[in-house]
C-alpha cells in the first residue's frame, strides 16, 4: 500500500495505490494519476521488475484510479482489467492503438483473476459510486480493497493507519458517503455479498484502513445509511440563480 504520493500541498485529493505479488508477477490496484505514476513506478520495483506486471486493475474509469494509464501501458505488458461498461472509454486516456488487445473487460457479475499461483476475485460494487464498479478481494492475505467505499479524508501518516474502531468517525466519512454512494438499497446487497467473506482488513482507495472491530462497526453503519437519492429531493433541482 501507498498512501502518501500526493503532497499534501498539491490541489488533488489524497490517494491509496496497491501493489499485489504472488510468485513473482504482480498486479496494481487503482495506480492513480500523473501525479503518482512516477514514485509508485519507481517505488515498486524494489517488489517487482515492470516487466513481471500483468495486469493493471481499476475499480472504475476515474481520473484519481486510471489517469496515468498511458505511461502504464508504455512501460509495462501489462493488460487493464476493468468494468465492461469503461473498456470503451479507457483508451481515451491513452495514444491511438496503445491499449489494442490489452483490455480485459469484466461483465456486471465479477469473476475471478489468475495471476501468479493465486487468484484475486472482482466483486460487484456497482453504483458505489460508479455505475461500472469492482472491489477486489484477496483470498490470501484477506483483504478487501473497496475503492471509494470506506473512505476517510486524512493525509500522510494518518492515512497508512489502519483504524481498529469507528468511534470517532473518521474525518470526512459521513458526508463522503452521503453524497457519493448512490442508495441504502445498494449498500444492503453489497452487505449481504460480503458479510459471507473472512475479511482481515478493508482498504479503500482514500484514507485509513479498517480492521478488527471497525469492520464490523463500518458494516452496521452503511446498513442504516440513507444516501445519494434517499437524500435528494426538488430543492435540489432548481434552476440556479447565483453567478459563480
Amino acid at each position: 500500500m501507498f498512501t502518501d504520493l500526493v503532497s499534501e500541498e498539491a490541489e488533488a485529493v489524497q490517494a491509496n495505490q496497491f501493489l499485489l505479488v504472488n510468485n513473482g508477477e504482480g498486479v496494481v490496484i487503482d495506480p492513480g494519476g500523473n501525479m503518482t505514476y512516477n514514485e509508485l513506478s519507481l517505488t515498486m520495483r524494489k517488489y517487482i521488475a515492470p516487466s513481471r506486471l500483468d495486469y493493471v486493475i481499476a475499480s472504475h474509469a476515474d481520473p484519481d484510479i486510471i489517469a496515468s494509464l498511458d505511461r502504464w501501458m508504455s512501460s509495462t505488458p501489462a493488460k487493464l482489467v476493468i468494468s465492461s461498461l469503461w473498456a470503451r472509454f479507457a483508451p481515451h486516456f491513452c495514444k491511438l492503438g496503445k491499449t489494442d488487445d490489452r483490455i480485459v473487460s469484466v461483465p456486471d457479475q465479477g469473476g475471478r483473476l489468475k495471476f501468479g499461483q493465486t487468484e484475486l476475485w472482482l466483486l460487484p460494487a456497482h453504483f458505489m459510486h460508479s455505475e461500472g464498479n469492482f472491489h477486489f478481494y484477496d483470498p490470501i492475505s484477506k483483504i478487501l480493497f473497496t475503492g471509494d467505499l470506506g473512505v476517510s479524508l486524512v493525509h500522510g501518516a494518518e492515512a497508512a493507519s489502519p483504524l481498529d474502531s469507528l468511534n470517532p468517525m473518521p474525518a470526512g466519512m459521513v458526508p463522503f458517503h452521503q453524497r457519493y454512494m448512490v442508495s441504502n438499497k445498494i449498500l444492503k446487497l453489497w452487505l449481504r455479498m460480503v458479510r459471507s467473506l473472512e475479511i482481515s482488513m478493508l482498504v479503500p482507495q482514500h484514507g485509513s484502513p479498517l480492521r478488527g472491530p471497525a469492520i464490523g462497526e463500518f458494516f452496521n453503519w452503511l446498513d442504516k445509511l440513507a444516501c445519494g437519492v434517499d437524500l435528494m429531493g426538488p430543492e435540489h433541482y432548481q434552476l440556479p440563480q447565483n453567478r459563480i
